[in-house]
């Protein structure tokens, strides 16, 4: 029942989303746009600002990493043995690669391990969000109807605000300037409020797919790699890497985490099959009810 109630706010704003689109019909790229260029870069900001970088980073850094690359290494070769297509592959990397470790991850991570766990769980957070704003855009860019080619790929990512409100962070916390408390109140006010927002853009989403748009059978591939593969891989990466305990079972649970919700919103941005990476997201988020419980009662 307590873990029902870690998933069920997440649910709720899904559903508000949903039915607003439903009744309203809320112009969602406008919506999409103002999350991902006007408030994503403080959330960014704020992340990269509030936690200090450890010698724990490094090795989380080398796990993310890994499992990153292995998981798109298996993505491209499926790819390229079945022909798909650039925005299809994309649609599929988006789907099957970028886990959600950051709203969905760390709450539940901190009902399961406590607050120690729950730093921990931060810190992967922190670095998803820059492999998903780097190699999570380039392919979301890549696999637009509208982008020709790894150059017009790499100018689009230049051109998000994201990546400089990560760097402005990290600069920030390793100078010795201090953000004014009434400066930093106003970016937590609109870093508070991009989740949410990410989540209402993933429902009003859901709310727009056709009946024949996303068949189950076509997102198959996806359940797989997110519940099975992904957490088989970073079983073997942890055996490689100084890491044990608690933080080895935090990272495990996390790569079994549902596709992340950002991925959505980086799909309808640049036009890449953005029905077959919300449909991915919302039935890997519904299987995560069972999944991730079943997860952590085989790494305890």
């Amino acid at each position: 029942m307590e873990f029902i109630l870690v998933v069920l706010p997440a649910f709720i704003i899904l559903a508000i989303g949903y039915i607003g689109q439903k009744k309203i019909k809320i112009d969602r790229k406008s919506v999409s746009v103002t999350a991902l260029y006007l408030m994503y870069p403080f959330l960014a900001f704020r992340t990269f600002y509030t936690n200090e970088l450890t010698m724990e980073y490094l090795y989380i850094l080398l796990f993310c990493l890994s499992l990153c690359f292995s998981l798109l290494l298996i993505v491209l070769t499926v790819s390229r043995l079945r022909k798909l297509g650039q925005t299809k592959t994309s649609a599929v990397i988006l789907s099957g690669v970028f886990m959600n470790s950051g709203n969905y991850g760390t709450p539940i991570i901190l009902f399961a391990f406590g607050s120690v766990g729950f730093d921990y769980a931060v810190i992967m957070m922190v670095i998803q969000s820059i492999l998903m704003n780097t190699i999570g855009l380039y392919y979301a860019a890549k696999g637009s109807v509208e982008t020709s080619g790894m150059k017009d790929s790499l100018m689009r990512i230049v051109k998000m605000p994201i990546l400089y409100g990560a760097l402005i962070g990290i600069i920030v916390q390793l100078s010795t300037f201090k953000v004014p408390e009434f400066l930093m109140r106003s970016v937590d006010m609109i870093a508070d409020a991009t989740i949410p927002t990410i989540m209402l853009v993933l429902g009003m989403q859901l709310a727009s797919l056709s009946r024949s748009a996303v068949k189950l059978k076509s997102i198959s591939g996806i359940i797989i790699l997110r519940v099975v593969i992904s957490p088989i891989l970073a079983c073997i990466i942890v055996m490689f890497l100084p890491i044990e305990g608690q933080l080895e079972k935090i990272l495990i649970v996390l790569s079994a985490m549902p596709t992340a919700a950002n991925t959505t919103m980086f799909a309808l941005q640049f036009n890449t099959d953005p029905d077959f990476v919300s449909f991915s997201t919302l039935v890997t988020t519904v299987l995560s009810i069972i999944t991730v419980p079943l997860m952590l009662l085989l790494v305890s």
